[in-house]
């Protein structure tokens, strides 16, 4: 699915502002059929947002069900003769479009963006009425998986709801990102896909072309970042070769301009030559050794809960910069596409996840992949939603591997079953990326591991094990990690380990919640790191710390973060960037010897 770019050919037109909005509290409006009328009772609500803290009204921040949203349409007298185009960034989790009343399009899954050609609906120079229908509910067939559940016993008001999840953020819900209508020309450019090889001094840039028109008027051209003219084709499959090019890595948000024109359109898409590929110790990128420092993150800020923000997004990147991170896990969802843009453009390292996080219930006993829960219908899902993110996230440089889930009970007979699939599918759309699954099981457990490229493992020595000892965590981490690697034979990325951490607590001795545990905690698990060599990245948990449903165990949400909810740093912050930053051969660092051996594997 290609991003909507406006160009001499293509008109982009912002929905984005205050709507109209109601929550349908008594889960109401389809069956009175709110759709046909201009919605009744409604308050402001902005887009792109979630709408759970805008308000003062607890009631809304906790809803479960549909809330709906409204606003009018002014097609310009211009557009006539046009494609026109409703798109929206992503509605969390299902969404129902009506256009004056009349239902014309739908969607499922909350991450991700759809479409709906309204050409033949709309009248240009005319007013219509939007309405968008919104349903936050998870359940076992949805990504991510939640449970709804009527609690009807003797403690608990009749029909009493509530929504169970096994994930630890909050359930955010609205309309998350960009709507925007756009327009093309009746015969138009539907897709672009690229891939790059590297040999001998050239780079060579395959790409494939959907059109909806006539073929045969394509031009294709490719302009290196000064805008000079480097390959030209006319055909609509093909290969551009660029000698001595100029390689996107990390750190090097080198991009080219892939120019393609028919005879009525015209799109411009930012392309990065680079390749990448993985050994039993090693990821590559440009046949180059690569070591991934960074986070995984959430989208979430303070009121806009998961709504994309340019400024939030911004703050975020010169923040990674400073720190010398080189990576992130959009963990665990799909992230806005404009974070891949900026990580293109910045030289950023991506492993884009699917949004299958919450198919565990951490209970031995409770089995999560069985015909009553995780079942064929929530992977057909789970392969459609990775198609869907695969179409849209295709072309970025930025994008090295695939994650296809967070913590899954894989260690259940189930899993196994469930995941081969998936993976094909996944195999089979995209051959020339690796994938992994970000791993919580014991090793001797797990049932899919040798399935993937990368093992991404999450830790959590001394905090959720043997809390409060430090002292634990080299001896338990490195056996782990050994064993991980010698029976599987598979570079390892550390995808989570981290602390709960309130800013401003301090301790000494380093106690469990003080900014000093959270240093000390770090730093046993970087001796680990730097002794063994098939440790390929280090992913903090987490960039900053975010909101979480209420329990005993979360106090204003999970305070991991080395930077606050408002994105100010804590001491861990601090020790993060003296390492990520360091010289990796200086006569004064720690841990000089295993610095200089990763020195050779491109740690800075």
């Amino acid at each position: 699915m290609l991003y909507p770019r406006e160009n001499e050919s293509r008109e982009v037109k912002d929905l984005g502002g205050l709507w109209r909005f109601r929550r349908d509290a008594h889960h109401e409006g389809f069956e009175n059929k709110w759709f046909l009328e201009p919605l009744a009772d409604t308050v402001e609500m902005p887009v792109p947002a979630s709408y759970n803290d805008i308000t003062t009204d607890n009631e809304l921040r906790r809803h479960i069900g549909l809330v709906w949203y409204e606003r009018d349409l002014f097609i310009p007298a211009g557009w006539s003769g046009r494609r026109i185009i409703l798109r929206f960034g992503s509605v969390t989790h299902e969404a129902h479009i009506y256009l004056d009343g009349h239902l014309c399009g739908s969607h499922r899954g909350g991450f991700l963006p759809f479409e709906i050609d309204l050409s033949a609906r709309i009248q240009p120079g005319g007013k219509h009425r939007l309405t968008v229908a919104v349903d936050n509910r998870l359940t076992w067939q949805t990504l991510p998986s939640g449970e709804v559940k009527t609690l009807d016993d003797a403690d608990h008001p009749s029909g009493y709801t509530v929504q169970e999840y096994h994930f630890d953020f909050f359930n955010y819900a609205g309309i998350h990102r960009a709507v925007v209508l756009y327009t093309t020309a009746p015969a138009y450019i539907a897709d672009i896909t690229t891939r790059t090889t590297l040999e001998n001094g050239w780079a060579h840039l395959y790409y494939e072309i959907a059109v909806v028109g006539d073929p045969s008027t394509i031009e294709v051209q490719l302009h290196d970042p000064a805008g000079n003219l480097v390959a030209h084709a006319k055909a609509s499959a093909g290969e551009l070769r660029v000698e001595n090019p100029q390689l996107w890595g990390p750190g090097r948000g080198i991009l080219y301009t892939l120019t393609v024109r028919l005879s009525s359109d015209l799109y411009r898409l930012p392309v990065g030559l680079r390749t990448v590929r993985v050994t039993r110790d090693q990821f590559l990128v440009n046949e180059e050794p690569v070591y991934f420092k960074g986070f995984g993150r959430h989208e979430d800020a303070d009121f806009r809960g998961r709504g994309f923000d340019h400024v939030i997004a911004m703050k975020d990147l010169h923040l990674l910069n400073w720190i010398g991170a080189n990576s992130f896990r959009t963990s665990h969802y799909p992230y806005a596409e404009e974070h891949l843009d900026l990580a293109d453009r910045h030289g950023l390292l991506v492993i884009d996840e699917v949004a299958a996080v919450g198919m565990h219930l951490f209970h031995r006993e409770k089995i999560v992949f069985c015909e009553e829960k995780v079942n064929a219908c929530t992977q057909a899902h789970h392969i459609e939603t990775f198609r869907e993110l695969y179409m849209r996230d295709k072309n970025h440089p930025s994008v090295v591997l695939w994650s296809v889930a967070n913590e899954a009970a894989t260690h259940e007979a189930g899993a196994r079953a469930y995941f081969e699939p998936v993976i094909a599918a996944a195999r089979a759309l995209d051959p020339h990326r690796p994938l992994t699954i970000a791993h919580c099981p014991m090793m001797d457990e797990c049932h899919v591991a040798d399935l993937v490229d990368v093992l991404c493992l999450n830790r959590y020595y001394a905090w959720y094990f043997d809390p409060g000892h430090l002292e634990l965590i080299e001896g338990q981490l490195e056996r782990n990690l050994r064993d991980w690697h010698r029976r599987f034979g598979k570079p390892i990325i550390v995808s989570e380990y981290g602390a709960d951490t309130v800013a401003g607590l301090h301790n000494t001795p380093p106690v469990m919640f003080s900014e000093e545990f959270q240093v000390e905690f770090l730093e046993h698990y970087h001796r680990v790191f730097d002794r063994l060599d098939f440790v390929i990245g280090e992913h903090v948990w987490n960039f900053a710390d975010f909101g979480t449903k209420e329990g005993l165990s979360r106090v204003n949400g999970n305070r991991k973060g080395v930077f606050t909810r408002q994105r100010q740093p804590k001491m861990a912050a601090h020790a993060l960037r003296k390492r990520w930053l360091a010289e990796p051969a200086g006569k004064d660092h720690p841990h000089e010897a295993s610095w200089i051996a990763k020195s050779k594997r491109n740690l800075t």
